[in-house]
């Protein structure tokens, strides 16, 4: 059976071949949320194998449907491959399988009954920076001195930082080393890989004020102290349900295990189907409630800190936040259960009650690096009237039903809406050309461009002109270049351009759009 890969998927299995042609530490693949992790994790083993038919290889996580979505992925890639699977959970331990799915927790203490292991994939690897930690590193350490050293570890992952702070490859006590490969969300969701995720405002807000905090996060028992009261939960279950109109499938993150309890409670209330999913939910009760749940036969379903990673329910149309967090990773992990796609599914609508996105701002610009936006304060919102989408202050029009708000004078933000899920929930605004140079771009391995930076007062924005490429890029740079020289012929390269500036109109204002960390041009406009 040949195995489908998406661009992205291949690339990243190219990009690690590459990475180990040329290094010899522990690479990450960084993939978002519903991108299609197992399924890279399959190519890779399928094509490792089929170069090296004795590779040995172990794939690692921490939850035992994450094993078995991986093992499956496998065999769909690879009818006849040699896999097994070593999990309590599961009730099976295939030791001596050539490629084998294993549960840390199962396996952590066995290095030497796994013996000869070639290659180490660690999925969800964010969450070396939790309790599991210590089961990984000893485990690896042990079976890297069985194997000589020779041991080769890929993390993967949506989030490259820990859950409490800092990046997964930096730092002294790092077990990662390098990001071989990484795709932006919003790429993917521009790309139509991706579901959308969309804001709305809420009225209610939990309040979090004199919450200590320890280790980077929230303390668990105060949190859910402050937040799990009845009026409050009342009136934001009350606007789920309003919003929920509509929506089929309903998953909400709730602060603690008696919080999640309450907030089912109050659904219920309202004649809507709902249950709690928590760590003390049994085995068999949980995997009845999530079929069900995925099934949409159930439509809403509560959890306390179990439903973040390794949880796949495509249908998912609507997260509600009752869980405050000063962790990126967890708030990035929560939203992104919402992006996978499935039919009849246009977006996924985030209640965020909890205040994470004015808290850490839009999914596609955090790092890890940071606690939250950059700068001080609060960027402009407003919400529309007709629908409560929250939208940046410079819109003409609201981005969800079209509703036309006064006019407004209009400025690039300089830092994410305080509620925006995605930067691109900035509309553009228009800036004022103070000035413009030109520059040739080299980049290794690719034709050469030219590079435009208009200055706007203080600020830079810039574009690349693709004049040596082929197919869009070089159609592109032809509109660019027409809509500038008129009649004259676009040139073949940079070198011609650059000499045949001096015929250019030069634009007056640029309307430029936050993308990710940085900005597009959107727009020019001339005389």
């Amino acid at each position: 059976m040949t195995l489908s890969l998406r661009p992205y998927q291949s690339a990243a299995i190219e990009a690690l071949y590459d990475y180990f042609a040329a290094s010899s530490g522990n690479p990450l693949v960084v993939i978002p949320t519903a991108g299609g992790k197992s399924v890279v994790i399959a190519g890779f083993i399928r094509e490792a194998i089929a170069a090296y038919g004795d590779t040995r290889v172990l794939i690692l996580t921490h939850v035992k449907e994450l094993i078995q979505q991986n093992f499956m992925a496998m065999l769909r890639a690879w009818p006849d491959a040699p896999a097994g699977i070593y999990s309590a959970g599961l009730s099976r331990r295939d030791i001596r399988a050539q490629i084998l799915f294993a549960g840390i927790q199962s396996i952590h203490r066995h290095a030497r009954q796994v013996q000869r292991c070639d290659l180490v994939l660690i999925d969800e690897a964010h969450l070396l920076g939790r309790g599991d930690s210590g089961m990984y590193r000893s485990f690896l350490t042990q079976l890297n001195e069985i194997n000589a050293g020779l041991l080769k570890v890929v993390g993967f992952t949506a989030t490259p930082y820990r859950l409490d702070s800092g990046l997964l490859h930096e730092g002294k006590d790092r077990l990662f080393t390098d990001i071989a490969y990484e795709v932006p969300v919003l790429e993917m969701i521009q790309h139509g890989y991706l579901c959308p995720v969309v804001p709305k405002q809420t009225s209610t807000q939990l309040d979090v004020g004199g919450v200590g905090t320890r280790g980077g996060e929230f303390i668990a028992k105060d949190l859910e102290a402050a937040v799990d009261r009845d009026e409050v939960t009342r009136s934001a279950v009350a606007e789920i349900v309003q919003h929920g109109e509509g929506r089929g499938s309903w998953l909400v993150f709730c602060s603690g295990v008696a919080h999640a309890r309450h907030v089912r409670d109050a659904i219920r209330e309202h004649g809507i189907s709902a249950e709690t999913v928590t760590g003390d939910t049994p085995g068999p009760e949980r995997d009845g409630i999530l079929a069900a749940f995925k099934a949409g036969r159930l439509r809403c379903v509560t959890n306390a800190n179990v439903l973040t990673t390794g949880f796949d329910a495509p249908g998912t149309d609507l997260i509600a936040l009752l869980r405050p967090t000063k962790s990126v990773g967890l708030y990035v992990q929560m939203v992104g259960r919402g992006t996978r796609l499935a039919e009849g599914k246009d977006d996924c609508l985030v209640l965020d009650f909890a205040g994470n996105t004015a808290r850490h701002g839009p999914i596609d610009t955090v790092d890890g690096r940071t606690k939250g936006p950059a700068g001080n304060g609060e960027a402009p919102i407003k919400v529309c009237p007709a629908c409560q989408t929250i939208n940046h202050a410079s819109v003409r029009h609201c981005i969800e039903c079209d509703h036309e708000f006064p006019p407004p004078v209009v400025k690039v933000a300089s830092k994410a809406a305080s509620n925006a899920l995605l930067s691109t929930q900035q509309q553009a605004a228009w800036c004022d050309i103070t000035g413009i140079s030109y520059a040739r771009h080299e980049k290794p391995g690719k034709p050469a461009s030219l590079r435009v930076t208009y200055e706007c007062g203080l600020a830079r924005h810039s574009e690349w002109v693709c004049f040596e490429h082929t197919g869009f890029p070089r159609e592109k740079a032809v509109v660019w270049w027409l809509r500038r020289a008129g009649k004259l012929s676009a040139p073949s390269t940079v070198g011609e351009a650059l000499e045949q500036l001096d015929q250019l109109h030069r634009p007056i204002a640029i309307q430029v759009r936050p993308t990710g960390q940085y900005t597009e041009i959107a727009a020019v406009r001339f005389v």
